[in-house]
């Protein structure tokens, strides 16, 4: 059975820092491509990142203030998120699938999710 569990997600001041974790089990996670993605109340899913072998992409709205990683060693995929926005506030989730892709169709397994909320 396949599990994605997230973690790390909270309250912070703008201009603050997070690091969402996310550990899995029940899958090649060394061979699998890992994303996040998020969705905000009244919006769509929304490209994060995500991550294979050592190629990331990233939403543009996020780029050069988080930074995807993975251990494969411990089965987990990271976020860390810097200077934080009012309008990162969203619920924050991680996926997994075949190949990497800003497309969440292509990602056949999901974590349930883990709030993230930036205070103005």
């Amino acid at each position: 059975q396949v599990q994605l569990v997230e973690s790390g997600g909270g309250l912070v001041q703008a201009g603050g820092s997070l690091r969402l974790s996310c550990v899995t089990s029940g899958l090649s996670f060394g061979s699998r491509a890992m994303a996040w993605f998020r969705q905000a109340p009244g919006k769509e899913r929304e490209f994060v990142a995500a991550i294979i072998w050592s190629y990331t992409a990233y939403g543009d709205s996020v780029q050069d203030r988080f930074t995807i990683s993975r251990d494969n060693a411990k089965n987990t995929l990271y976020l860390q998120m810097n200077s934080l926005k009012p309008e990162d506030t969203a619920v924050y989730y991680c996926a997994a699938g075949p190949s990497i892709s800003r497309d969440s169709g292509i990602y056949n397994n999901w974590g349930q999710g883990t709030q993230v909320t930036v205070s103005s």
